[in-house]
């Protein structure tokens, strides 16, 4: 029996939003406090780099545990809890009397985070089913696009005024703010026919998932296009403050710019998305492949548009790619919602840290590395042109 999906309302989207923008925002807001953070403990910009990692490492891999437990305990507790941990670990990097401190609230910052992430492609799944979940997701992807907007001005101004702790403060409050939002707003979405079995800690779970070639190829695909993504947020700071000569409000014009295409291709591109869904996925691939060839190109000209167009491009096919790919990859599992969702963000969020981590070493430039990462997509594209079974 199959149950029509429902009908967005503000409400859900309200919370949708709250859910999905923990971490980004854990991410962005700092960016411009890099160098400050880096003197303060006598550390290299590179290291503080890695408090980007870390987050993102543990965002993936605690969404092993997070999902299970959404489909055991339902989406609220979990979402709860995750918001909680979010909100002290943000106290506890306030705090951080050293680096080494400041590495581990970021790490128990990511597992909070992971557990927001999981939840809400969980509720994307239980409230509108197959059909519409790519559109959803496109649409929220176009909402987390706000952040990259807003949070570096406001990362700036709380660092120029109060100093880089203040960033985590205000992260404290907003953890708090959507711990109450949560607790009286939300209502439990898991389906009464949810899917649970073993302990919480057995991988076998996933693996009549991953081994689904329609989720393992879509996920592989989410986890590309995202290092992608993270390569840009983490490397463009230093490549445009550092090697370009450029100032915080500088990075921040053009992030902020990045962002606001992005939020008009994410809210866009649904409208194709829903039109025409198949095709929507290998139009996406094709504009990121083409912006990375563009990227390499341009890469031997060391100025802020060179890094910056072939990205204005690219955000057009993130928006018809990502809610794509991950709409089709959770379709499968309406019973395994919480599950599935923390699988893909666990290969999309570690996979894609693990792949940028790796690349690094490869001692290119920022945009010679962002562009292989594009070009990264090449396989995937040959494999949805070629084989019905993937399209």
């Amino acid at each position: 029996m199959h149950t029509k999906p429902a009908k967005p309302n503000f409400t859900l989207l309200l919370i949708l939003a709250l859910l999905v923008i923990f971490c980004p925002m854990g991410i962005d807001i700092y960016l411009p406090a890099f160098p400050t953070i880096a003197e303060q403990f006598s550390v290299s910009e590179k290291q503080v780099q890695q408090t980007v990692a870390i987050f993102m490492l543990t965002v993936g891999l605690g969404q092993l545990i997070a999902g299970p437990l959404a489909d055991r305990f339902g989406r609220k507790p979990v979402a709860l809890t995750g918001v909680a941990l979010y909100g002290l670990a943000a106290l506890g990097a306030y705090y951080a009397p050293s680096f080494l401190v400041l590495m581990f609230a970021r790490a128990i910052q990511g597992l909070g985070a992971c557990a927001t992430f999981v939840v809400a492609f969980a509720i994307v799944r239980d409230k509108f089913g197959s059909e519409r979940s790519g559109q959803i997701i496109t649409y929220l992807n176009g909402i987390v696009c706000f952040i990259p907007a807003l949070a570096p001005i406001l990362g700036a101004w709380l660092t120029v005024q109060f100093g880089w702790q203040m960033n985590f403060l205000f992260l404290t409050g907003f953890a708090l703010l959507g711990f109450i939002v949560t607790l009286f707003l939300f209502r439990e979405t898991r389906p009464a026919d949810s899917y649970y079995q073993g302990h919480i800690l057995d991988l076998r779970r996933f693996f009549p998932i991953i081994s689904t070639p329609l989720f393992l190829f879509n996920s592989l695909l989410c986890m590309v296009t995202m290092s992608a993504i993270l390569v840009f947020v983490t490397l463009a700071p230093g490549w445009l403050i550092t090697e370009l000569g450029g100032s915080v409000a500088d990075f921040t014009f053009w992030f902020s710019l990045n962002a606001v295409l992005s939020i008009l291709a994410s809210f866009i591109m649904p409208i194709y998305i829903k039109r025409q869904p198949k095709r929507a996925l290998k139009i996406g691939l094709l504009v990121l492949v083409s912006a990375g060839l563009l990227m390499l190109l341009l890469s031997q000209y060391k100025t802020p548009l060179a890094l910056m167009i072939p990205m204005f491009i690219a955000a057009f096919g993130f928006a018809l790619t990502l809610g794509s790919a991950a709409g089709r990859a959770l379709s499968l599992f309406p019973k395994q919602a919480g599950t599935a969702s923390a699988l893909l963000g666990a290969m999309q969020m570690s996979g894609a840290s693990l792949l940028v981590f790796i690349t690094q070493y490869l001692n290119l430039s920022t945009p010679e590395l962002i562009g292989t990462h594009f070009l990264l997509l090449i396989p995937f594209s040959y494999l949805l042109f070629r084989y019905t079974k993937y399209a």
